[in-house]
């Protein structure tokens, strides 16, 4: 058997516009509401935290829509990322399947999410935009919009999840390297922060928390906007030219894929791969089996209700309809810090309940040792997020063993590990537990869901 085979396509192959699933689904989402009147929102209303050109893509229904050139050539920089066939680890598993992995970790910050945090510098410094406020959880959106932060000479504070950001130092010094701003969330410099403190001084944290901070921060200063990493309908947008490009891919390979995988926290890497392929099968192309990922610890797909609630802990978003444990769910501190939010993102909650694919939940250690055994074939070591996926798609490589079938899989590797090695050194020491949500907490947060989760 051959070595790992490699496609990539030149940068003129980069794509030249965003996919948007929304023109082709057979029933439209439903639209976000305002909290106070429960009427759906106007683009007035997200004026204060989002740039026009933002609002715009946010509510489009055009299938395809154009990325401006200054945008694509800082694309240039890493895009089209690699398509690996990894023989190495099919070999390894003795399985018949074929496995395909489009790796994203060759951007500068090492993960999917520069895709949108450079498109998302972009329009705010067309519009004007100073300062952009932020969230992170494992750091590699706060370190990525840092990052297009400095491309674009835009100040970026970002509030990392508490537990994340004691767990991964080495995140916070990328940030601060690019010149942004690194706090500790929950803090005592917003009203948000300061609220909870009061009530749990030891809180780890919850991107949640994090969101209301920075929308705070931006609802009260005219100088700064706001820009979220993942689950608005304008990311998973941005996130398309992974899927777009795996297709050409593909096709250069010679295969199509049976099952398509990414992981999912707020589901921006894994709508970025699986969307453009969902597309494709809308539009009468083949059926795809499409699998997020989840963890066991923060399920909110397997587990969560699918209701109107709110984005953030502290109430000051719109309500957006979403598969959610609750706005006050906290979910303890597992190192997949990046998949540690309480909601999923709408339009991959609305194609789920389409029944378009399916959802799974592991919990960490698991994860973990499929990374390594990826990592030990494929000589990649996975985000503890993007271990979701690895597990995932070597679980469908040995069924396809056990049932004597081959089936083409593919899925997003989002990021390398390099920033969490300290994760792996808990697991290789045996200090790495499995941590479950408590149930009464998902029961009391579930049952204040706004009232109109029930209308």
């Amino acid at each position: 058997m051959n070595d790992n085979v490699k496609y990539t396509l030149d940068e003129s192959q980069i794509p030249k516009a965003w996919y948007n699933i929304v023109a082709d689904l057979p029933k439209p989402p439903e639209p976000p509401l305002h909290p106070g009147t429960g009427k759906p929102i106007g683009p007035d209303d997200l004026a204060p935290l989002f740039p026009m050109s933002l609002i715009q893509q946010e509510v489009s229904t055009e299938r395809y829509i154009e990325i401006p050139e200054p945008i694509r050539d800082v694309y240039r920089q890493w895009r089209v990322t690699p398509l690996y066939r990894a023989r190495r680890l099919e070999k390894a598993l003795g399985t018949p399947a074929k496995i395909y992995y489009k790796y994203e970790g060759t951007s500068p910050s090492g993960s999917h999410k520069p895709n949108t945090a450079v498109a998302q510098a972009f329009y705010n410094k067309e519009a004007g935009v100073k300062r952009i406020s932020t969230e992170t959880g494992a750091g590699q959106w706060g370190s990525s919009l840092a990052f297009a932060g400095a491309l674009f000479g835009i100040e970026v504070k970002v509030y990392m999840v508490k537990v994340s950001f004691n767990q991964k130092p080495y995140r916070k010094a990328l940030m601060q390297a690019y010149g942004a701003t690194c706090v500790a969330s929950p803090s005592t410099e917003t009203e948000s922060g300061r609220a909870i403190l009061a009530k749990f001084p030891d809180s780890p944290g919850s991107l949640g928390i994090a969101i209301s901070e920075a929308v705070e921060v931006a609802a009260k200063n005219d100088d700064t906007k706001y820009a979220l990493g993942s689950v608005l309908n304008h990311v998973l947008l941005h996130q398309s030219v992974i899927g777009i490009e795996a297709l050409k891919q593909m096709e250069v390979a010679g295969d199509y894929p049976d099952v398509v995988i990414g992981c999912a926290g707020g589901g921006s890497n894994f709508a970025g791969l699986a969307f453009p392929f969902l597309g494709e099968q809308l539009r009468g192309g083949k059926k795809v089996r499409v699998i997020a990922c989840e963890p066991a610890a923060c399920p909110s797909l397997t587990r969560g209700k699918f209701a109107y609630d709110f984005g953030d802990t502290g109430h000051l978003t719109p309500l957006v309809k979403m598969h959610t444990l609750g706005s006050t769910f906290i979910p303890p501190g597992f190192h997949a810090g990046g998949l540690r939010y309480h909601g999923m993102a709408p339009l991959v909650s609305h194609v789920h309940e389409l029944g378009l694919m399916e959802a799974k939940a592991y919990h960490q250690k698991g994860c973990f040792e499929a990374a390594l055994e990826f990592a030990r074939a494929e000589g990649i070591i996975p985000a503890p997020e993007s271990s979701h996926a690895v597990k995932c798609a070597m679980d469908e490589a040995l069924r396809c063993r056990e049932e004597g079938v081959s089936r083409v899989i593919l899925f997003n590797l989002s990021g390398h590990g390099h920033f969490d090695m300290g994760a792996y050194t808990d697991f290789l020491s045996g200090k790495l537990e499995d941590k479950d949500y408590d149930e009464k907490a998902l029961s009391e947060a579930l049952a204040q869901l706004p009232p109109v989760a029930a209308s």
